[in-house]
């Protein structure tokens, strides 16, 4: 059990400052009057001692509280400017910013939980006793934006008075991060009491760039308090590991979901996107797949797009999911995003009158491009490593690309052509009718499959794997992503197994509103299913098949096929899909896709079992799941062979 409030507060600890009176003492003499009037708007006793310590702390030159007009917004974006941080671009609103070669994704190596003595931590997480992240933060911190000026805004994570929604505090000395978080989140000046009273609790994030150098990299740490919702990030720019609103708190969103929400919320690494099934009905889907695995894709999908990384979900009083995206901007790689595949985004990208944020993509004469645009290369420019030209070659020789594969735009959400932005910003949320899990899987398992009940839909999620992705500094080879929230996971996994158990089983449901729970994946190769080609069994546009029949079969329009791993689709019924999207679908090319080759699940199942056996408190569900599985498997094994074709198991 994660117990907040435990443990010496680091931030107060190191800043000096414990009561109102030292912390209003400080505001007044670090910031200029028409600042000071700002923050003197915020009545919060706990947020004005906190900001005042990492004042204390971090002794900028300057203060400035963003309360998030147009006056405000425009003052970071020209601070950034200012500072070198970004540059602009031909397009008005779009700007470019590097980030150092060694800083380019999330530094999972030099990321940790701030823990206590004797907590229970997920066998996947990286962690800090208390004194030894207190010395490095007393060490690399104090001091650490003379110079500079301290940005501060106060946002909410999702529309204001969501449910599920929790308001945090951005502090960074980095106009880029401020810029970004300005981008990709609500500011809630003026509702930050409001919110943090009505949630009892608020997120601080703490972020400090430094000389912002190569040598100073290898002393970066993404530090995250979880028994005091505070995070420390120090001589990165990357936003992954500099806008803590994002992964970091959802980290602590997470642990308050598994903890103190059980069987009320959860907080997860998903798309929220609306399909436009028969008689115009709106089915919307949330779906978990680890960076690389076609998240953002399968979102833009939808008719009613909502969010395409994250998702808080509630169970309503009408016993229904709900859900909300706590970002309303996008912080999406731009790798193969390109007309054919992603054409509401690309307007976003090549069209005008949309704020865009670019990082570590090349610039031509102040026109940015990135491998996959599907547009001819230019045969110079600048990008993350400096001077580009084709030939180019790094340090150990290898091909320089254009763009980093980290590379990211950031803009908002409501610009994209799909966007539902009234939906979007409703405190109800949305309610949710199918959930999906996806990994980058080249010889397992089928394009979608459906769970027959909640403990299997619970049991795909947590058996995605996939391969580490350019999101992850230092990640290398297939990895086990359990409900692809595996690296934001503070606690033991048994405790967030069982609480995903005891959402989905919860008696709070009404009739019919339980989601059905798939698998998707999208990267089976030809080499893995026996055909003499290459290359993935399948293309971008195929995703709006999967969902579509997905959306017909969660209100019971078609029928499937019943097998071990759970429900497969008919040929007849997605031939028939394939068709609405100006596609032939031969019968050969379904067979390859939803064989079932019973060895590979069976090892596939067997990795799973052999992991979680190593976890403590794992719920025995879990291990049931995986051994009918098994055991239905091996009698289909001995009944039709090693590969089992659909219209064997649908005679």
């Amino acid at each position: 059990m994660l117990e907040l409030r435990k443990g010496d507060d680091i931030l107060s600890t190191v800043g000096g400052i414990t009561s109102i009176t030292e912390a209003q003492a400080i505001l007044k003499d670090k910031l200029d009057a028409e600042n000071f009037s700002k923050i003197s708007k915020i009545t919060n006793t706990e947020a004005l001692i906190k900001i005042a310590n990492a004042i204390n702390m971090c002794a900028p030159d300057h203060v400035f509280i963003n309360t998030g007009t147009p006056e405000d917004q425009q003052w970071i974006r020209d601070y950034s400017l200012s500072q070198e941080e970004e540059a602009p671009l031909t397009k008005a609103g779009h700007t470019i910013h590097f980030d150092l070669p060694q800083d380019q994704a999330r530094l999972v190596n030099q990321t940790y939980y701030i823990i206590n003595e004797g907590e229970e931590m997920s066998s996947l997480a990286k962690s800090l006793l208390r004194p030894e992240a207190l010395t490095y933060i007393k060490e690399y911190m104090p001091n650490v934006m003379q110079g500079k000026t301290m940005i501060v805004g106060f946002y909410s994570r999702g529309p204001v008075g969501a449910a599920a929604a929790l308001p945090a505090i951005e502090i960074s000395s980095s106009g880029y991060v401020l810029h970004s978080a300005e981008i990709l989140y609500r500011n809630c000046f003026a509702a930050f009491d409001a919110e943090a009273a009505r949630t009892g609790l608020f997120f601080t994030n703490v972020h400090a760039e430094g000389d912002n150098t190569s040598a100073d990299v290898p002393n970066a740490r993404i530090l995250m308090d979880r028994s005091w919702g505070t995070t420390f990030s120090t001589f990165c720019t990357y936003a992954g590991n500099t806008l803590l609103l994002k992964k970091g708190n959802h980290r602590f969103s997470v642990d308050y979901a598994t903890y103190y929400k059980l069987e009320e919320q959860l907080s997860e690494h998903m798309f929220i996107t609306g399909m436009t099934g028969p008689g115009d009905r709106i089915t919307f889907f949330a779906g978990a797949a680890p960076s690389g695995c076609g998240k953002t894709t399968t979102a833009m999908v939808g008719s009613h797009f909502i969010g395409d990384d994250l998702a808080q979900i509630w169970l309503a009083e009408d016993g229904t999911m709900r859900a909300i995206n706590p970002e309303k901007g996008i912080f999406g790689i731009v790798e193969d995003v390109n007309q054919e595949g992603d054409p509401n985004l690309m307007d976003c990208l090549r069209g005008d009158g949309t704020e865009v944020i670019w990082s570590n993509v090349l610039v031509n004469d102040g026109v940015p491009y990135w491998a996959g645009n599907g547009e001819e290369t230019p045969q110079s420019g600048v990008n993350f490593q400096g001077e580009w030209f084709p030939g180019k070659t790094d340090a150990e020789g290898n091909p320089a690309p254009i763009s980093h594969k980290n590379s990211r735009c950031t803009l908002l959400a409501s610009a994209i052509k799909n966007h539902a932005t009234d939906l979007a910003e409703d405190p109800a949320g949305v309610p949710v009718k199918v959930v999906t899990y996806s990994g980058r899987d080249a010889d397992t398992m089928p394009p979608v499959w459906v769970a027959k009940n909640s403990n299997e839909g619970v049991v795909i999620g947590a058996s995605i794997v996939s391969r580490a992705t350019a999101t992850e500094v230092g990640a290398t080879g297939v990895r086990r992503q359990p409900w692809a929230n595996a690296p934001f996971i503070p606690g033991a996994l048994a405790d967030y197994m069982k609480a995903q158990f005891a959402f989905y089983n919860s008696a709070k449901f009404s009739d019919n509103n339980a989601p059905i729970m798939a698998g998707l994946n999208y990267f089976l190769t030809h080499e893995n299913r026996g055909s003499n080609e290459a290359g993935i069994l399948g293309e971008k546009k195929d995703v709006r098949v999967w969902l579509g029949w997905l959306e017909l079969f969660a209100h019971g329009d078609v029928e499937a096929i019943d097998t071990p791993i759970g429900y497969l689709p008919k040929y007849g019924d997605l031939k028939i899909l394939f068709a609405g999207i100006d596609k032939e679908y031969p019968r050969e090319l379904y067979d390859m896709q939803f064989a079932l080759y019973i060895d590979n699940i069976l090892g596939r199942i067997q990795l799973q079992k052999d992991a979680y056996s190593k976890e403590p408190g794992i719920p025995q569900t879990l291990f049931d799941v995986y051994n009918q599985q098994e055991k239905d498997l091996l009698s289909l094994k001995e009944q039709f062979g090693a590969i089992a074709l659909p219209q064997m198991l649908a005679a």
